[in-house]
């Protein structure tokens, strides 16, 4: 029993603890150096010291007195006795003969309460209660040394009422803390959503992040693409390159060996003559005329055979005739080869992949049958009894697709009948669904391509040119640069050649049109097909 009294009388009022460097202030209480050094800084700037005990005030910092008596007693004391537990929590200020939890803080007072002490504490409305804290000093105005008791919404601080009336807070719009801390809820809210917002944000970061990882094996995809294309295009061109010049030596060797066997000839014909005249001029040189005379064969010295004697050379001192310059025509050709496989490659370059076509049924004439994959239009001969709209051709064997092309590049292949007549093509939407001006290429609103009695020409605003060369395949392609304005034609053979290049500049959607065009005696079997 006794060494529990010694022990309370060994605890710092403050920590509740066995002394430590125990010091006294001029009251005669003891506390621990560093605790009651932190009360007298949190004291400091008030112009007034207190002791946390009896509260007996100095006017200035008192100075604090080591108590070696009280200390070497705390040692021994803690040498014979084994370590208490140290009491945790915040405990009340005034129960100084053993510690009691506080239950409530006075801000005014900088003291905790335990609920004796709270019963006798002054109620009036200055002593601001809270709940029991450790850092009482940290509620009041640093300046003022007043409750901190409004908020300012501009500098969004803490003040006190002094701040607010004459500090630097004079004139600012403020509120009460209780108030202010309702905007705890808003503050809820604006995290809620500003996390909903992240989410949706790290959301699309993934999603643009796949997205440029997919942009990136497109073009590696493309880029490898595009390197074969243009290898296979070099290999043709050399390929090309080998055959012209090959042509042009072999040409070049067959006119040079009868060339070079007549200059021989001539050489020879020039050495006979040169000899000749060199006699002529010995006997016209002499003197002596009866030896002139007896010249032997001086009469066949200008045989008039020899003087025409063109015809009697079997021609072999002609001149060549016009047949003697290279014959370009097979060059022509091979160089045109090599502008058809560029034009075909470039057609497979440009372009993403085949364009998805849909014939429109309801712009069908009642003489076309639409298959049910709606690829295939077929000239029936017989009605198929459709509603008649203002959106359906009437007249001509027509049918638009249902898709529009407003911008980009496409293509797609279409398919008929070998011994069949056609006309495919793109128009407008505003083309006339009956009449002379609904058929494709006889109007400015659309642009065709067409076969008739296994003639091929191109038509747009009733112009028509002719293709000279015959189409062998019963294949087409079609291909629209829209933004570059070109609309072009190709025959699927191998290489793809190039037939035809519209260009314009379009203005509203364009739209894939078919046409069948019906024999004069017979009908029904005339089909064409969109094969890609």
């Amino acid at each position: 029993m006794a060494s529990a009294d010694l022990r309370d009388e060994l605890l710092c009022s403050i920590c509740l603890s066995t002394f430590k460097d125990p010091v006294m202030l001029r009251c005669g209480h003891n506390f621990c150096r560093v605790c009651i050094g932190r009360v007298l800084d949190t004291q400091d700037g008030s112009g007034v010291y207190s002791c946390p005990v009896c509260r007996e005030e100095f006017q200035q910092r008192p100075a604090l007195m080591r108590n070696l008596y009280l200390h070497n007693v705390a040692e021994r004391f803690l040498i014979t006795q084994p370590e208490q537990e140290e009491i945790t929590g915040i405990c009340c200020t005034y129960c100084v003969d053993s510690p009691v939890p506080a239950v409530r803080s006075c801000l005014l007072c900088e003291a905790s309460m335990c609920d004796k002490h709270l019963r006798s504490h002054s109620k009036s409305p200055e002593h601001v209660l809270s709940d029991p804290s450790t850092s009482l000093e940290k509620r009041k105005c640093s300046v003022h040394k007043k409750i901190l008791e409004y908020y300012c919404t501009e500098d969004a601080a803490c003040t006190c009422v002094s701040c607010s009336l004459a500090g630097e807070h004079r004139g600012h719009q403020v509120e009460l803390l209780d108030e202010a801390s309702k905007k705890k809820n808003k503050l809820r809210n604006v995290l809620q959503k500003l996390t909903t917002k992240r989410k949706e944000t790290e959301e699309k970061v993934r999603s643009l992040e796949e997205r440029r990882r997919k942009a990136q094996e497109k073009a590696a995809g493309e880029a490898e693409r595009v390197t074969a294309l243009c290898t296979d295009i070099r290999r043709r061109v050399d390929d090309l390159e080998k055959k012209v010049l090959s042509e042009i030596s072999r040409q070049e060797k067959e006119e040079s060996l009868p060339l070079s066997a007549l200059i021989h000839q001539l050489e020879i014909k020039k050495d006979e003559l040169s000899r000749k005249m060199r006699h002529i001029e010995e006997l016209c040189n002499m003197t002596d005329p009866l030896t002139v005379l007896q010249e032997p064969d001086t009469g066949d010295l200008c045989d008039p055979e020899e003087e025409g004697g063109d015809e009697d050379t079997g021609g072999h001192d002609k001149q060549p005739h016009d047949g003697d310059d290279l014959d370009v025509a097979v060059i022509s050709h091979t160089l045109h080869t090599l502008c058809d496989v560029i034009s075909g490659i470039r057609s497979g370059i440009y372009v993403e992949g085949p364009a998805d076509i849909l014939l429109d049924v309801t712009t069908a004439d009642n003489y076309l049958l639409i298959s049910d994959d709606l690829k295939t239009a077929t000239e029936t001969g017989e009605e198929q009894k459709r509603p008649e709209t203002a959106e359906r051709f009437q007249g001509y064997n027509q049918v638009m697709s249902r898709r529009g092309f407003t911008s980009g590049r496409h293509y797609w292949d279409v398919e008929s009948r070998k011994s069949g007549d056609w006309r495919v093509g793109m128009c407008y939407p505003s083309i006339d669904r009956r009449g002379d001006q609904s058929l494709i290429g006889y109007n400015n609103k659309s642009w065709s391509l067409e076969r008739s009695n296994n003639q091929y020409s191109v038509r747009h605003d009733r112009e028509v040119i002719r293709l000279p060369d015959k189409i062998c395949s019963d294949r087409v392609r079609i291909c629209l640069d829209y933004e570059v304005g070109q609309l072009s034609f190709y025959e699927l053979c191998d290489p793809i050649r190039h037939l035809h290049t519209f260009t314009a500049t379009f203005s509203k959607p364009l739209h894939a049109v078919l046409c069948v065009i019906p024999p004069l005696f017979c009908c029904g079997d005339d089909w064409i097909r969109i094969c890609s």
